[in-house]
């Protein structure tokens, strides 16, 4: 069945289809597969026989090293061959026999986890009775911590385990939904289930619910390898001569990703005369998810929103000194490595930011200031200061680096004075467009040698539209963001027009005008493609650092009062392999 059929059917049986999880639905959420387990466990049984570092086996992508692995196990006799069903139960027992040891890996291991965008958006299903019940194999709380976002409570959603499984039957036979059935127990229950003895033993009356439920509904499988025999033998009992899964049997797996387990197990219940058993490709949970909320017609905006508010997961990825390829993706941010961490408070009769922005300007004062309820907060010498708040009382403030991640008063301040740094301490000129800075190339100091790189990515970096007269310039908008503990500069190569006034009374002249320079700042960017715009973000680079090496730019450049002073890295951020 092709993805697009069952994104048809799905919205026509939804309350009737049930959902069983496997470990690649939480893979986009930072917790491994059962595969990636499975190395991990074989790595650290080698290296602690073998009495190689950890270090030395890190990058699990490598395949030379997993052969290496491989054949030392191969070499024993009595470990499961590469790839067959008996490997994580028996490396999970090998490398932590006992029970309380297993169960402290797991915890370790999900704790990393967060709720991806796929398991936010089935909890919207559940929401809307488009799914009523989810079965899964993974000791994660996704779905449980989804559901509490989506439902704005905890106690929508029923989670049985391995501690009470007649919960599960009873809420079936009182209609209570939405239900969450855990096959091998949440990772906190003293039962998990993740020896080869514990998983041929699953729970008798967890695998009756999981059988019954699916000879009466349909079953959406997605991420599950079908690596269990508890669990695969239980899906084969459900097909009950045929009987079962009248909803069908949809088994969602990557191309080329599926276990010959799984194909049997279809080719079985087709035998038997369930009409609906396929196999459907389709590259990720999350992307299943995306197509199947996106044909959902009873979605708020506001149920939608939830979607774009997902936290994307992130890690630090090291620094790589050698010559040669890997894989990267350059993102256009560098590292603010030292800013501001306090600036001047002064405490004084006065309204808010508009009211502080008039005194300044009325005095003449050279500072740049922001307003909180604790009073004035600036950067600038106190001789400025005093011109503007002559009767006011001077102390020092804080600036706590979590009022960085919104819009604040704090963050306003640094956003302020980092432009004036670079004002200063570059040939840039600034200007403000929908409350962000940009920053473009002062035409009178286009020769200055730190635009030599710019110029050879941008061809030119200042000129006059032909016709119009309008100068423009190369620009780079900025954003501040604050991720992973640290303060980034975020930019965007663009082009500055230098607009003229607008002639009142003349508005179709006024937005030809507008029309013509914008056609020329898309005909410009349009050009830049890989190898160009990778140009662009290191010519960048080099103008905010004037060089290839880390700098420091401060904004008034001043020895009394309180300065802004700023570390930049030259480096910019960058994507890199996941390691295990």
């Amino acid at each position: 069945m092709s993805p697009a059929e069952f994104l048809r059917v799905y919205q026509l049986r939804a309350p009737h289809l049930m959902w069983l999880l496997g470990a690649g639905a939480s893979a986009a959420s930072g917790i491994r597969t059962a595969g990636d387990m499975i190395w991990d466990f074989k790595r650290r049984i080698y290296c602690s026989e073998q009495k190689v570092p950890l270090r030395a086996c890190e990058d699990l992508g490598d395949p030379r090293l997993l052969d290496k692995i491989q054949d030392f196990f191969d070499r024993q006799g009595t470990c499961p061959i590469r790839n067959s069903l008996e490997e994580y139960a028996f490396y999970f027992s090998r490398v932590y026999p006992n029970e309380a040891d297993r169960r402290k890996y797991v915890e370790e291991l999900i704790s990393k986890g967060t709720p991806s965008y796929g398991h936010t958006a089935l909890a919207l299903l559940l929401k809307k009775d488009m799914a009523r019940v989810i079965w899964t194999t993974n000791f994660d709380k996704n779905v449980e911590d989804a559901s509490a976002k989506v439902f704005g409570r905890t106690g929508s959603l029923l989670a049985v385990d391995l501690e009470a499984p007649h919960l599960f039957r009873q809420a079936v036979q009182e209609g209570r939904w939405p239900l969450l059935g855990k096959l091998h127990g949440d990772f906190q229950s003293r039962r998990l289930k993740n020896t080869e003895d514990e998983l041929r033993s699953q729970d008798a009356e967890l695998r009756h619910c999981l059988v019954r439920t699916c000879q009466g509904g349909g079953l959406v499988v997605v991420g599950y390898s079908g690596r269990d025999e508890s669990v695969m033998e239980a899906l084969e009992e459900a097909i009950d001569q045929g009987r079962g899964f009248p909803q069908g049997l949809f088994w969602i797996a990557r191309a080329g990703g599926t276990l010959p387990r799984v194909v049997a197990l279809l080719d079985k219940a087709r035998a038997a005369g369930v009409k609906d058993a396929h196999l459907i490709e389709v590259p990720t949970f999350d992307e299943l998810l995306a197509d199947v909320v996106g044909q959902c017609q009873q979605l708020s905006d506001d149920e939608m929103a939830l979607l774009n508010e997902h936290p994307r997961r992130v890690s630090a990825a090291p620094l790589i000194f050698d010559k040669g390829g890997w894989p990267v993706i350059r993102l256009n941010a560098i590292e603010i490595v030292r800013f501001p961490s306090t600036c001047r408070l002064v405490k004084a009769e006065i309204g808010g930011m508009k009211e502080v922005r008039e005194t300044i300007t009325k005095a003449g004062a050279n500072i740049i200031a922001g307003r909180r309820r604790a009073g004035v907060l600036l950067f600038g010498s106190d001789t400025e200061a005093r011109k503007a708040f002559p009767t006011g009382e001077f102390d020092i403030y804080t600036l706590e680096d979590r009022r960085l991640n919104y819009s604040s008063p704090e963050q306003s301040l640094i956003y302020d004075a980092l432009v004036g740094a670079f004002v200063r301490e570059r040939p840039l000129l600034a200007r403000y467009r929908a409350h962000h800075p940009v920053l473009f190339v002062d035409p009178n100091r286009q020769s200055d040698p730190v635009f030599q790189p710019l110029m050879a990515a941008a061809g030119s970096v200042c000129g006059v539209l032909k016709g119009i007269n309008i100068p423009w310039s190369e620009a780079v908008s900025l954003r501040l963001s604050y991720r992973m503990n640290k303060l980034w500069l975020v930019f965007e190569p663009t082009v500055w027009p230098e607009y003229p006034v607008e002639e009142s009374g003349n508005e179709d002249a006024n937005r030809r005008l507008r029309e013509v320079v914008k056609e020329f700042q898309r005909e410009r960017a349009a050009k830049r493609y890989n190898k160009a715009w990778n140009g662009m973000l290191h010519a960048w680079c080099h103008v905010f650092c004037a060089g290839d090496k880390p700098a420091k730019i401060q904004t008034f450049g001043i020895s009394n009062g309180v300065d802004a002073e700023f570390a930049l890295s030259p480096i910019t951020a960058f994507s890199w392999r996941q390691r295990l």
